[in-house]
């Protein structure tokens, strides 16, 4: 574990489909997964549409080489970006691994011509508001809608 207010050196490259397990014990981790939300079909789906933009962070630090750290899911649908599953390894949390990635999936949604970006933080998660506030992002007055078309349970 390094010390905190570290940074920790990662390497952040597409999602590669050797990497599945891994993210999804990552996101498992993190408990980002529900029950109505297969990340199995997850990561299918996102392999099918815009897969250079589903990000995984790799330790160089050698002490986990292969292993993943970290991961995020972004897509542009010409309107706005989004981004999903941003999950950093528990044990490596606080050393800007997440700020990485958010900062690679903002560099490739802004080089589509994307002009904003949304996310979804479950209400009462604090700790994930303060840390999207200090990269500026703010709360916008809206109430998300959802409608499941294909059930994964």
């Amino acid at each position: 574990m390094m010390p905190a207010g570290a940074t920790a050196a990662v390497r952040l490259r597409p999602f590669a489909p050797q990497d599945t397990q891994q993210v999804v014990a990552l996101w498992r981790a993190c408990g980002l997964v529900r029950p109505w939300n297969d990340p199995y079909r997850d990561i299918a789906r996102k392999q099918a549409e815009q897969p250079e933009l589903f990000l995984v962070a790799q330790p160089c630090d050698g002490g986990g080489s292969g292993q993943v750290a970290g991961s995020a899911m972004a897509g542009y649908d010409g309107h706005r970006g989004w981004v999903y599953y941003l999950a950093v390894a528990p044990g490596r949390q606080r050393l800007s691994i997440g700020r990485a990635l958010m900062a690679e999936a903002e560099r490739l949604l802004l080089a589509r011509g994307c002009p904003k970006i949304n996310l979804q933080v479950r209400s009462g998660n604090q700790g994930v508001l303060a840390f999207y506030e200090k990269l500026g992002y703010a709360r916008d007055d809206t109430i998300s809608l959802g409608k499941r078309l294909i059930p994964d349970a």
